[in-house]
């Protein structure tokens, strides 16, 4: 997938990303601005969570639970300086369970990640919309 689309096309986007991913363990790249967080939410929402959504940046993971009583993790490892912190936050077993995993800045925990997953690549455009690219 590589298209681009507007803050109005969010719903359409997310629905596409959760129907074409091959794995649960989602990786999402941009620079700070981008519209990370604010895609993870909509996903949450397609997939149903009940619990408020927000950005995990000082936690480094937020739990979610969904109306199907399935669990969704979200991490922001912006804040993270060495891969030891996401592996004494026990980040292997999340990544264990059969559970969505929503990543942003994963380029800090690079060597720890799984194999498989999805890569979701956002920038914005000059007319202020975004593209997305997802690679698997």
């Amino acid at each position: 997938m590589n298209k681009n689309y507007s803050l109005k096309e969010l719903s359409k986007i997310s629905s596409e990303i959760i129907s074409a991913a091959k794995n649960k363990t989602l990786l999402f790249y941009g620079q700070m601005g981008v519209g990370k967080t604010t895609l993870i939410k909509e996903i949450c929402k397609q997939l149903k969570v009940t619990d408020t959504i927000s950005s995990p940046t000082f936690s480094l993971v937020n739990e979610y639970q969904t109306s199907k009583n399935s669990k969704i993790f979200h991490f922001d490892f912006y804040r993270i300086t060495q891969e030891e912190e996401a592996l004494d936050m026990g980040i292997e077993e999340y990544f264990d369970n059969d559970a969505w995993c929503l990543i942003e800045w994963p380029e800090n925990i690079e060597n720890l990640l799984p194999l498989g997953a999805v890569e979701i690549h956002l920038s914005i455009l000059e007319d202020g919309n975004r593209n997305i690219q997802l690679i698997q």
